[in-house]
């Protein structure tokens, strides 16, 4: 396409070259290739189910782990408003009924009080209405007790990330999703010297709300657990953004002439990990958290993917140095191929004969980013799938899918989707440093191949919208995948106001 002037000087400002705007376009109109299924993972076929004994036994390995002078850090995706999860609210707002008429609604309305931000939002209704929640409802005024709460008058809920929102209850008052990470944090991530670290990916116009919430509570969880917190934030570079395309596959552009750009998806925040100097990181998002009556089960299962990650990255490093040392005989060469493909599940059905070159494979899947994924028990809950599916080099590896990106209209590979078990609660534990403590360059690991092409609308208008390799989807595809069974219990998303009415998010 021909680029006026003005599209050359917006594509300068974004850190966008012409050449990456038409590699977006092509994919638009070429679509991402479906990956190819062998198999759904499952319990004891590349799902790893761990005894009691096992379970205590990768526990003292952490533990142990953490008595070293390493780098641990905790990387929460924390970017984007919570509106999604007011979606029903909003659109009572904007009804012409007063007064609650679906169950949801009913709900919130007659439980309103369970919430920990019952007080707050009290005390925004006195002040801009002159009366309390529970008299505006007496009174019949429903619309006024979420304006109170959404809108930027009161609690501007509708507009503020999840990781500032208050969630749960405590004896110490109620806490924020993100208070509750700086307590998980000092449960299962604190080095040897009491430090922990904790990354939240966040949103430009948030930021400075993040810091003011840090400088006002870290003091206190400081003193009650003994640590010092080192809290660090980055956002998604605009360079990310992906191009938005109308239903011809051209630029969408905005009433100016503009062309639309939009953020490339979790996906694009493998920039952000690759930035992180850290020996081993723990993934998971803002809002799978809970209260602390519920924090033994989560804190247990997180030391154990993080016992069995330092344990194989151990087991990896020796034997890239045997593999160095030029010493490795023929029947090493066997225990190292038995490793890869038992253990790290990572099989090629055209395995070279020779022996160089079979330790050069060897090495160079040994070679890679290593994350120990936990798994649930599939119970209706939307997330990414365990599969084994085919490479682009041919070797069959574990790999969490999308349904998108799963050929729904073949047969053998919808019987393969929906014959699965389980799927990834993003409850991930990776070591990014090679067997020589030097960082791996995360973006060599990205399957480009991959995406999401979305339908969306702007100002009335629909337009289509391109997502990058999700980040632990493509992003990861690339790295050594290892999945183990943890109990539905760790995970407890937050997806819309009244999932906080659980019991598992009740004190």
């Amino acid at each position: 396409m021909t680029l006026s002037s003005d599209d050359i000087r917006h594509l300068a400002d974004k850190k966008i070259t012409e050449a990456q705007l038409n590699e977006q376009l092509a994919c638009f109109a070429n679509g991402f290739p479906f990956l190819s299924l062998v198999a759904s993972a499952t319990a004891g076929n590349g799902i790893r189910v761990v005894s009691d004994e096992e379970l205590a036994q990768y526990i003292e390995r952490w533990n142990t782990y953490l008595t070293r002078d390493a780098h641990i850090l905790k990387f929460v995706p924390a970017s984007g408003a919570a509106s999604r999860m007011f979606k029903n609210l909003f659109a009572f707002l904007s009804s012409s009924s007063d007064s609650p008429s679906t169950d949801f609604e009913r709900t919130f309305f007659d439980q309103i009080d369970s919430f920990a931000f019952f007080g707050t939002l009290d005390a925004a209704c006195r002040t801009n209405e002159g009366m309390g929640v529970h008299e505006l409802i007496a009174a019949g005024r429903y619309k006024a007790v979420v304006a109170n709460l959404l809108e930027a008058r009161g609690m501007d809920y509708g507009e503020l990330p999840k990781g500032l929102l208050l969630f749960h209850g405590s004896a110490d008052g109620p806490r924020t999703a993100l208070e509750e990470h700086l307590v998980e944090g000092a449960l299962y991530a604190r080095n040897q010297a009491g430090r922990v670290n904790i990354h939240l990916t966040v949103s430009p116009e948030h930021q400075a709300l993040f810091e003011q919430l840090v400088r006002r509570v870290v003091p206190a969880y400081e003193s009650r657990y003994g640590v010092r917190y080192d809290i660090s934030f980055s956002t998604q570079q605009p360079s990310t953004d992906t191009v938005a395309v109308d239903l011809q596959n051209q630029p969408f552009r905005e009433a100016d002439g503009t062309i639309l750009f939009r953020p490339g998806g979790h996906g694009a925040l493998i920039g952000n990990l690759d930035a992180m100097d850290a020996d081993v990181v723990f993934i998971k998002n803002i809002d799978n958290v809970v209260p602390d009556r519920m924090k033994p089960v989560t804190v247990t299962y997180k030391q154990l993917l993080a016992g069995i990650l330092v344990d194989l990255h151990d087991r990896i490093s020796n034997y890239v140095r045997l593999i160095d040392s030029g010493a490795c005989s023929p029947e090493q060469v066997d225990e190292i191929d038995r490793f890869v493909c038992e253990t790290l599940c990572v099989r090629n059905p055209s395995m070279p004969t020779e022996l160089k070159d079979r330790i050069a494979y060897l090495r160079r899947k040994l070679m890679r980013p290593l994350r120990v994924c936990g798994m649930v028990k599939n119970t209706g809950e939307p997330g990414g799938g365990p599969f084994f599916a085919v490479d682009p080099d041919g070797t069959i590896s574990l790999q969490i899918l999308e349904s998108s990106q799963i050929n729904m209209s073949d047969p053998h590979a919808r019987h393969l989707f929906e014959q699965g078990t389980h799927f990834n609660p993003c409850d991930i534990v990776c070591a990014l440093r090679d067997p020589y403590g030097h960082k791996y360059h995360l973006p060599d690991f990205v399957d480009r191949n991959t995406g999401f092409i979305t339908q969306k609308s702007k100002d009335g208008r629909e337009l289509k919208a391109l997502e990058l390799p999700g980040l632990w989807n493509g992003a990861m595809s690339d790295w050594n995948t290892v999945f183990v069974e943890v109990p539905i219990e760790t995970f407890n998303p937050v997806k819309t106001v009244n999932d906080l009415l659980r019991p598992e998010h009740r004190n």
